[in-house]
């Protein structure tokens, strides 16, 4: 029950990013990523009572999380400002499918079987769906663009999933080494790539929940809600992220539900679900 309450804290910090992002998008996707991860570092401090011996951790595992938060909410940030904000979500949510269906390229012991075929053509058929519902309004060379940065960001996701098995067990407070490092680099990108951006009063209070939610503490629930519970049972949970995330943004955005977003969205969650059943048989 605990590793449950954990993991749906992190869901349900998640099912905000979109949305704080898409109302963030007049500030530049390096320095949105980068002022939001050093805030969410901040979490570790309290949490490894001040001591900074608990951000020791071998310089692949620190690769291998600077590789997952920056690049990922980088990818992520810039989807969000270049494609309309829902159909872009949802692609990328196709992370959770993404693990299943790369799962064989990190443990040679697990093939695809036929489901994780059929699950990961439904994900795929999903986003199909979502860009093509997006209409007229802008130049597809933009659209398409924005859909790739999205799809990015679900592999960099799902494979910096599958990496983290991998690696020595490290305290849950290490993260913050992970978000600290990656906002510092962002920040640095910004200052030489991006222009000079000024951040309004009323902005500053969504960044600061942005950097305490989805890009701090949700990473805190995510790692702690892993490291003591089944991940099979976690990792269902995690499909209710996408639709959580799809409704609130339709929410803020003042959009209706149509009847293609909310096929996509049944398709991608499906498949999702679809894949983590048969990789939980195959397990067995």
């Amino acid at each position: 029950m605990r590793a449950d309450l954990l993991a749906l804290g992190a869901i349900v910090l998640w099912a905000s990013l979109a949305t704080l992002a898409t109302l963030l998008s007049e500030i530049p996707p390096f320095l949105l990523t980068g002022i939001g991860l050093v805030i969410g570092s901040l979490i570790s401090l309290p949490l490894s009572g001040f001591k900074l011996s608990a951000w020791k951790v071998p310089p692949k595992t620190l690769g291998v999380g600077v590789y997952g938060l920056f690049g990922y909410h980088l990818m992520l940030f810039i989807a969000l400002q270049t494609a309309p904000a829902v159909e872009a979500n949802l692609v990328n949510y196709l992370w959770p499918l993404l693990i299943v269906v790369l799962t064989p390229l990190f443990t040679r012991s697990l093939k695809l079987g036929a489901r994780n075929i059929i699950a990961a053509s439904a994900g795929f058929t999903g986003a199909a769906i979502a860009i093509s519902s997006a209409g007229e309004g802008a130049g597809p060379l933009g659209f398409e663009i924005g859909y790739l940065f999205a799809f990015a960001a679900a592999v960099i996701w799902a494979t910096y999933s599958l990496l983290t098995t991998k690696l020595r067990t490290f305290p849950t407070s290490a993260i913050g080494l992970f978000g600290l490092v990656s906002g510092v680099l962002a920040l640095v990108a910004h200052f030489i790539l991006e222009e000079p951006a000024v951040i309004a009063s009323s902005d500053w209070v969504l960044l600061v929940v942005l950097g305490l939610g989805p890009l701090g503490g949700a990473f805190y629930f995510w790692d702690a809600a892993l490291k003591i519970g089944d991940p099979r049972r976690i990792g269902l949970l995690a499909f209710l992220t996408p639709l959580l995330s799809t409704t609130l943004l339709l929410v803020v955005s003042g959009r209706e539900l149509s009847w293609q977003l909310l096929v996509a969205t049944a398709l991608i969650v499906g498949g999702a679900i679809l894949g983590s059943q048969s990789a939980r048989g195959t397990s067995r």
